[in-house]
C-alpha cells in the first residue's frame, strides 16, 4: 500500500468524520410526534433486519477473496465442486424468513398508521383545511374562522385533523418531523392526522415537484403550548386582512409568498368551493376498496416513512376514476 493510497484514505476518513459531526439535520429521523416516532421505528427495524443479510455477504465476499487468492497455496482447491445442501438451505431459508418478517411488519404498520384513522388521543382534534397553491400553502381553521399563509400552528399534545386539496397541479403535504407525507389533488380531499408531542418550530414542505416555484414552497409548523396557541389565534383575529373571494383570487395567482400572511375572517365554505371548482367534491376515504389507495401516496409505495393514505370508493367523474361525492 503506497503513500498516495494511505493519504487518500486519510482524506476520505476526515471527510466522513466531518459529515458525521456536522449540523446536517435528518428531520425524518428526529421525530417530534407519535406518528413520526413509529415511522422511524419502522425504518430502523427494516434497515437492521436487512443488514442481517447485507453485512454477512460483504464480510464473506472479502474473506473468500482473501482466503482463495492465487498466492494462498494452503487453500483447499476444488475445481469440480458444484453443490452444498447446507449452503443452499442457508441462502434460501434466511432471506425467506426475513422477507416474511418484513412483510408482516410493513402490513401491520401500514394499517396502524393509516392517515385517515384518528389518533388514539383523548384530546379533541383541531380541524385544519389545507390548500396547495402555486407556490404557497393556505391553512384555514374552519372552527376558529381564521386562516394563514405559509404558517401552521397547533397546540402541543392535541391531534390535528387535516383536510387537504389543491387549487392547481398535484402537490404533496409533508412535515418530516411529524410524519406522513400525503398528496394534495385538485377536486379531491385527502386526510391526515398528526400530533406534535414537543413544542417547536418545524419545517413543512412540498414533496412533489410542481413548477418553477417548487423549491420555495415551504412553511413553518409551530407546535405551541395551549396559552401560546391561543395568543397566536388572537393575533390572526386582529389581522386587518380578510379572506373573501377577491382576496383568495389574488392569493391563488402563481407566485411565491414573500412573507407569512394572516386573515382574520374566512368566507364560509371556501374549502368546499375550491374543491367543487375542479370537478366536484370528492373525498378519498379509508375502509373502502383498495384500488385507488396509491393515488395519494408516493408512487410505488404504500407506506415508506408512512407516506400512505386510505383507499377510495371509485366512481366515474369528468376527471376520470375518482372518489364518491361527499361534502366537507
Amino acid at each position: 500500500m503506497g503513500p498516495g493510497f494511505r493519504q487518500a484514505g486519510k482524506r476520505l476518513l476526515a471527510v466522513t468524520f466531518a459529515l458525521a459531526v456536522s449540523g446536517c439535520s435528518f428531520d425524518v429521523l428526529d421525530p417530534k410526534g407519535s406518528v413520526g416516532l413509529r415511522e422511524r421505528h419502522l425504518i430502523f427495524t427494516a434497515t437492521w433486519v436487512m443488514l442481517l443479510v447485507v453485512v454477512p455477504v460483504i464480510i464473506l465476499t472479502l474473506v473468500f477473496a482473501w482466503r482463495y487468492r492465487a498466492t494462498n497455496k494452503a487453500a483447499n482447491y476444488q475445481p469440480t465442486w458444484s453443490h452444498s445442501t447446507a449452503i443452499e438451505v442457508a441462502v434460501w431459508s434466511i432471506p425467506t424468513l426475513i422477507i416474511l418478517f418484513l412483510a408482516n411488519l410493513t402490513w401491520t404498520t401500514t394499517h396502524e398508521l393509516d392517515p385517515y384513522r384518528p389518533l388514539p388521543v383523548a384530546a379533541t382534534p383541531i380541524d385544519v383545511d389545507v390548500v396547495a397553491l402555486d407556490w404557497k400553502w393556505l391553512f384555514i381553521y374552519p372552527s376558529l374562522g381564521v386562516a394563514s399563509v405559509n404558517e401552521l400552528a397547533m397546540p402541543v399534545g392535541t391531534p390535528v385533523s387535516f383536510h387537504i386539496t389543491s387549487d392547481t397541479v398535484m402537490n404533496s403535504f409533508f412535515i418530516p418531523q411529524l410524519g406522513s407525507q400525503i398528496y394534495a389533488m385538485a377536486g379531491m380531499e385527502t386526510q391526515l392526522h398528526l400530533i406534535a408531542d414537543t413544542a417547536g418550530d418545524y419545517a413543512g414542505m412540498s414533496a412533489n415537484f410542481s413548477g418553477p416555484g417548487f423549491s420555495d414552497m415551504t412553511f413553518r409548523a409551530l407546535a405551541l403550548p395551549q396559552p401560546a396557541f391561543d395568543q397566536w389565534v388572537s393575533k390572526l383575529r386582529a389581522a386587518p386582512a380578510q379572506l373573501d373571494e377577491a382576496a383568495y383570487r389574488s392569493l391563488a395567482k402563481p407566485g411565491t409568498a414573500d412573507r407569512v400572511t394572516y386573515f382574520s375572517q374566512v368566507n364560509q365554505g371556501l374549502f368546499h368551493s375550491i374543491m367543487t371548482e375542479h370537478g366536484g367534491s370528492m373525498q378519498m376515504s379509508s375502509g373502502q376498496t383498495g384500488s385507488a389507495k396509491m393515488a395519494s401516496t408516493p408512487m410505488g409505495s404504500m407506506q415508506m416513512g408512512s407516506m400512505q393514505m386510505g383507499p377510495a370508493q371509485m366512481g366515474p367523474t369528468p376527471m376520470g376514476p375518482t372518489m364518491s361525492s361527499t361534502e366537507h
